[in-house]
């Protein structure tokens, strides 16, 4: 598996000419990772950024009462350690992987710039990609110091709507295919694994939403 297939298939990186990559492609291998196995430490240097090219990962950090916050979950095709190429020394966040087999791609700071660099629609999009990123991780932050559990989930399923639900065309129902299990869902809204199965079908009563393993549905409203 070449590093030059993983951009051409995430499509943050779609407007990349493949040829940019020939000087670095043998410089670009993956490194492997298994359940719980921190990519990086708080603290630790911030010279790299990081693709994923299968499982998931865990980003986050500790609060002063030692307690785990949790920014972001991310999957196959998404980016992070990003504020490295912003200029951060080190890191103020920890990435832990959440599955036996999650396989990253690291990228050092100065090819990421020889390669934005090199291509100035690339270098656009890399920026604004990461514009939207701190925009909804200042949202959703918002979310867990002012809204109760259930105004969370709501919201956090209404961005999930956004990002990638579709219509359903026999019911009008917005449909969400999605990689979270319950346990990340309630670490990304703040609360815990009972509460939030609690929630889920507090929502299923009131008709507002059905929910499988990997498929939430949200209802369709009845005048």
């Amino acid at each position: 598996m070449s590093t030059v297939w993983f951009f051409e298939d995430v499509n943050l990186f779609n407007m990349l000419c493949p040829h940019k990559f020939k000087a670095y492609k043998k410089g670009h291998s993956f490194s492997e990772y298994r359940k719980k196995d921190y990519i990086y430490f708080e603290e630790d240097a911030s010279n790299k950024i990081f693709l994923i090219e299968k499982g998931k990962v865990k980003i986050g950090y500790y609060n002063e009462d030692g307690e785990e916050v949790v920014k972001a979950i991310l999957a196959k095709g998404e980016l992070f350690g990003e504020k490295a190429i912003l200029g951060e020394s080190k890191r103020d966040e920890f990435a832990q992987s959440l599955d036996n087999t999650t396989s990253i791609c690291p990228i050092g700071v100065d090819t990421m710039y020889d390669l934005m660099r090199d291509n100035q629609p690339f270098s656009f999009k890399v920026y604004k990609f990461i514009g939207l990123k701190f925009k909804k991780l200042e949202r959703r932050l918002q979310l867990l110091l002012f809204k109760d559990s259930k105004t969370r989930l709501i919201e956090f399923l209404a961005e999930l709507c956004a990002d990638s639900g579709y219509n359903c065309p026999e019911t009008g129902d917005t449909v969400i295919c999605h990689h979270y299990t319950q346990s990340d869902i309630a670490s990304l809204i703040g609360t815990s694994r009972p509460t939030l199965n609690i929630l889920l079908n507090e929502l299923k009563e009131e008709n507002y939403l059905e929910f499988h393993r990997k498929e939430i549905r949200i209802l369709k409203k009845v005048a």
